[in-house]
């Protein structure tokens, strides 16, 4: 199945190089270009594409303002957006998850690593440069939110724990299959529990609420027998 690519850039020169990498790939089609934020939504709407690529800095309507609209709470059919940016600035990662991202990448990710990040998109995972990963989640742990973040609706069972602790770490899903010894199916329906028990629309959200929680901090230090 071909993954349709909307891709979304004020400049014509990196338009024109996204493009290309995107189209080399054999199992993902670039179906439209925007030039600016607004374009991009209304051209999102029209083609209704698998996944679109959204640079920040946009005039008029920026990437993330772009992606609220498309893949923002309230939103009834959000689409999958990935962010790329050449600004390696941790207000910009924050902002683009919060406004529904499932992605994060710089410009000078490459093609396999920007391919990675189209393809888990399409699937409703999220990818994130690695790069700035860890420095993401770090600060996530010490961002408290104003209302102590919700608890489950249904207790997390010992393996949800388990997986719920490697998607913090940024694991994929072959990783976490490798790591727990279970399939990658089985990794995918742990997933897809967690969210729901959540109220997690990705795979980021699950990672920021066991930061939030504490948890992460509690198998650091040996506080989680788990």
């Amino acid at each position: 199945m071909t993954i349709r690519v909307l891709i979304a850039d004020d400049q014509e020169l990196v338009r024109t190089g996204l493009s290309m990498i995107v189209d080399a790939q054999p199992d993902i089609d670039v179906v439209g270009q925007a030039v600016d934020g607004s374009q991009a939504v209304a051209l999102a709407r029209s083609l209704r594409p698998d996944v679109c690529l959204f640079d920040i800095r946009m005039p008029g309507l920026d990437g993330i303002e772009a992606t609220r609209a498309l893949a923002g709470p309230g939103v009834d059919d959000p689409m999958a957006v990935v962010v790329i940016t050449t600004f390696d600035l941790d207000e910009y990662v924050f902002a683009a998850l919060r406004a529904g991202a499932k992605g994060f990448l710089l410009k000078d990710a490459g093609p396999e690593l920007l391919a990675q990040a189209i393809r888990a998109a399409a699937t409703g995972e999220a990818l994130i440069a690695p790069n700035v990963t860890v420095r993401l989640l770090e600060a996530f742990a010490g961002d408290r939110p104003a209302a102590p973040p919700p608890q489950p609706v249904e207790p997390l069972t010992e393996r949800e724990e388990q997986v719920l602790a490697t998607v913090a770490r940024g694991l994929s899903n072959g990783e976490i299959a490798s790591e727990l010894f279970i399939t990658v199916s089985t990794v995918k329906t742990h997933v897809a529990s967690l969210m729901t028990k959540l109220g997690a629309r990705n795979r980021v959200e699950i990672a920021i609420w066991a930061h939030q929680t504490g948890r992460m901090r509690a198998r650091t230090t040996g506080g989680d027998s788990g």
